[in-house]
């Protein structure tokens, strides 16, 4: 690349991603810059665009790029793009696959533990001092018991195979079939609900899965049952899942996202049964570097060789 490309940095970024950028391409920051003189004085040139997933680049965006050729999102999902819009422009989209399944999976079987053992309760309780008055009240067993999985794809797949070394039967709902025949498959989430103890959901986000993680869902997986999200915060409907948490219609719950991430409505903040991360599944050192690299040589590859490494669209 003899004249550099220029690119559009979304969301703020670590600054060893922007260095690294900075010897391939023009990098501009989206977000410390003036919108209307960024676009103004460069819309016309900006040939790709860098986006964290979660965020993904709006369509009104994309429209203002007449020049835009790639995309390339940092993590896996890719919801938050109008791809429509991508494929009518021939705008190439591409991901982080693969290279975080095994911490958001790590991350999912911690919560399963998390929730049924009192982790976060529990040490409440210990730096509060309150052992010194009372013994911590029980918790439940995880071995053994039944895993649902909502979507077996590489993700759910990792997750099953932990969830078997605790000897806990697997169960899913998928478009495709697992690769292990001895798995359950059902044939409707609510059928799936109702055969478990946990369910984990691992399927994509979008309109397509929007709030199918209903109220008819989580009272089929019943008062003894236990959700855990490590997908998108969109698939479950939240009214519904704070409403049969505080009716005592399930047991409890472990999420790592949320719909209007950051916010996280008070309700869930207040059960004592329900454990929340800030959206850190794939939030390891290893794990963020290999996504930096992934992202970044999406965009080389493709300013090089015509073709991301990781297509999307």
């Amino acid at each position: 690349m003899k004249n550099k490309p220029e690119i559009l940095v979304i969301t703020e970024i670590p600054q060893p991603m922007i260095t690294t950028l900075e010897q391939h391409f023009v990098v501009h920051k989206y977000w410390q810059q003036d919108e209307q003189t960024l676009l103004r004085d460069h819309a016309h040139a900006i040939r790709g665009a860098l986006t964290r997933a979660a965020r993904g680049i709006s369509t009104s965006l994309i429209e203002q790029l007449p020049a835009l050729e790639a995309i390339s999102g940092f993590g896996v999902g890719v919801d938050a793009t109008d791809l429509e819009t991508c494929r009518r422009r021939g705008i190439t989209v591409s991901n982080t696959p693969n290279v975080l399944n095994e911490c958001v999976a790590d991350t999912g079987l911690a919560l399963m533990l998390a929730v049924t053992r009192k982790i976060c309760e529990a040490d409440r309780f210990a730096r509060a001092g309150q052992w010194e008055h009372a013994a911590f009240p029980g918790a439940w067993k995880m071995s053994g018991k039944r895993c649902g999985i909502v979507g077996m794809g590489n993700i759910g797949h990792d997750v099953a195979r932990r969830a078997a070394a605790f000897n806990m039967p697997i169960h899913y709902f998928s478009p495709r079939e697992a690769r292990n025949s001895r798995w359950q498959r059902h044939q409707s989430i609510v059928d799936l609900a109702r055969a478990v103890d946990f369910l984990v959901l691992t399927l994509p986000g979008g309109a397509k899965t929007h709030h199918v993680i209903n109220r008819e869902v989580l009272e089929a997986l019943g008062p003894e049952g236990i959700l855990v999200n490590i997908a998108r915060g969109s698939v479950v409907d939240t009214d519904a899942l704070i409403a049969v948490l505080q009716e005592g219609k399930l047991r409890g719950a472990g999420l790592d996202v949320f719909e209007n991430e950051p916010h996280i409505p008070l309700p869930l903040r207040e059960l004592p049964n329900v454990v929340l991360l800030p959206h850190i599944a794939s939030n390891t050192a290893e794990t963020r570097q290999a996504m930096a690299d992934l992202t970044i040589n999406n965009l080389v590859s493709y300013f090089n060789d015509g073709k991301m490494l990781t297509p999307v669209v």
